[in-house]
């Protein structure tokens, strides 16, 4: 038997005034993206804007149902609009931003295990990382450099 252990190397920012430029543009476009996400039953809305190779920001915002099953995560949203309509371009980074309508989300609210999944197949598909950051309303921003560091034991197609 053998004993290995995972460790997670991750970047907190007090706030956004710590960001470089290019990284507080990300992060407003998470929160324009947010501001209309279609949350009326959970009030809990995320906004997201992906970076691609080329400097476009991609944006995307959860979409609630009724059937709460038919809705879906702002990160899947913007992931598979960049993949539908830029399928030859790598995606640099990715900034997530939620907030609720019920209380303040003041800790970083990062993806979902689906979202992490999905995000991570789009990593490993075009060999090259991609930068996380996740914030809640206010507060610290966290940034892994990898969406491997937030699924260390990714589920890919070499399994199959």
């Amino acid at each position: 038997m053998t004993e290995k252990k995972i460790t997670l190397k991750f970047i907190v920012y007090k706030d956004s005034s710590e960001l470089s430029h290019s990284e507080n543009n990300l992060f407003l476009k998470a929160i324009e993206a947010r501001k209309n996400a279609y949350a009326p039953y959970s009030k809990f809305s995320v906004g997201v804007s992906l970076l691609l190779e080329t400097g476009k920001i991609i944006q995307g915002n959860n979409q609630e149902n009724a059937a709460y099953p038919s809705g879906m995560c702002a990160e899947r949203v913007a992931i598979w609009n960049a993949a539908s309509n830029y399928p030859d371009l790598k995606v640099e980074k990715i900034f997530i931003s939620a907030s609720s309508s019920k209380k303040t989300v003041d800790q970083p609210v990062s993806p979902c295990g689906s979202c992490r999944q999905t995000l991570a197949e789009y990593e490993i598909n075009q060999s090259h990382n991609i930068e996380v950051y996740f914030t809640g309303e206010t507060g610290k921003i966290i940034k892994t450099n990898s969406i491997r560091d937030l699924l260390p034991l990714v589920f890919d197609n070499s399994l199959l």
